[in-house]
C-alpha cells in the first residue's frame, strides 16, 4: 500500500477536508500523514466554529522536521485541500516541490478548495496563490465546476481543463458538480485525450451534508495509487454513492467503511 501526505483542514464534527479524505485513503490500506492547515470544532455549515489556523512558518517547519525524520522517504502521494491564507500555500508549495524531486513518480493531487455556487469562499489572494503556485505541481486536479472555471477564467469546460489541467491538460482532471438537467449532476474525468463521465442525482436533492468533494478526492487517490485512472474513477464514484446513501438526511457525512466498499 502507499504512503500519503495530506495537507488540508481538520474538523472534529462534520467531516470535511482531512476528516473526510483521510478515512477514504485509510480504508484502502494506505498510510496517511495528515497535516492540518486549520483545526475547527465543526464545519461552518453547523454554525460558527471554534478553532485556529496553523501559522505558515509552523506548517513549513513541521514539514521540514518530518522530512528530516525520514517520514517522506518512499512517499507515494501528496494531497492538498483547504488553505487559510496565501502564506500557507507558498510554504506548502516549496516543500512539495522538494518532495517531488526526492520521490520519483510522486502523485500530487491538488483539490483547489476555493469556492462553489458561483462565488469564492476563500480570500482572492488564496485562490490566486493556489492557481499560480500550487497548480503547476499537480499531477491530479479535482476541482468542482466553479473552481475549474474560476481558475481558468473561462466557462468552457474543455478549454478550462486545457488551461488548468496538470501539464496543460496532459494529466488527470476530475471535475465535480456539472449540471445535467434539473436534478442530476455529472462528474467528469479527463485523462490525456480520454473523457469519462458518471451522472447521479444531485446531492442537494438527496439532502447530503458537506464533505462529498473531499471524500471523493481521497477515494480517487486511494484507488489511483494501485489502479489506472478509469478504474479508479469508477471505484471512487461507487464508494461515494455508498457514502451518499448512508448520509442522506443526516447532519454529517458518514465516512465509515461499509462491507461492500
Amino acid at each position: 500500500m502507499g504512503r500519503v501526505l495530506c495537507i488540508s483542514s481538520q474538523t472534529v464534527y462534520g467531516p470535511v477536508g482531512n476528516a473526510a479524505a483521510v478515512p477514504a485513503l485509510q480504508e484502502m490500506g494506505h498510510e496517511v500523514m495528515a497535516l492540518p492547515t486549520v483545526v475547527l470544532s465543526n464545519h461552518p455549515g453547523h454554525g460558527t466554529p471554534a478553532g485556529q489556523t496553523t501559522p505558515a512558518p509552523l506548517l513549513e517547519q513541521m514539514l521540514q522536521t518530518l522530512n528530516g525524520l525520514g517520514a517522506f522517504k518512499r512517499l507515494d502521494a501528496v494531497m492538498t485541500g483547504y488553505f487559510a491564507n496565501a502564506h500557507q500555500v507558498l510554504a506548502a508549495t516549496r516543500q512539495i516541490a522538494e518532495l517531488a524531486k526526492l520521490n520519483q513518480g510522486l502523485h500530487v493531487l491538488v483539490d483547489p478548495v476555493i469556492g462553489d455556487h458561483g462565488k469564492l469562499y476563500v480570500a482572492q489572494e488564496v485562490a490566486a496563490a493556489i492557481r499560480d503556485h500550487l497548480l503547476p505541481l499537480a499531477t491530479i486536479l479535482t476541482p468542482n465546476l466553479f473552481e475549474l472555471t474560476w481558475l481558468a477564467q473561462t466557462d468552457v469546460i474543455s478549454s478550462a481543463i486545457q488551461v488548468c489541467g496538470p501539464a496543460h491538460g496532459a494529466g488527470e482532471t476530475l471535475v465535480t458538480s456539472i449540471p445535467e438537467g434539473s436534478d442530476r449532476i455529472a462528474t467528469l474525468l479527463h485523462f490525456w485525450d480520454n473523457l469519462s463521465s458518471i451522472e447521479h442525482v444531485s446531492i442537494k436533492r438527496q439532502g447530503v451534508p458537506n464533505g462529498t468533494g473531499d471524500f471523493l478526492a481521497g477515494a480517487y487517490l486511494a484507488r489511483r495509487l494501485n489502479q489506472p485512472p478509469a478504474m479508479a474513477f469508477e471505484g471512487a464514484m461507487q464508494r461515494l454513492e455508498q457514502a451518499i446513501a448512508c448520509s442522506s438526511g443526516q447532519a454529517a457525512l458518514n465516512v465509515s467503511r461499509t462491507p461492500s466498499a
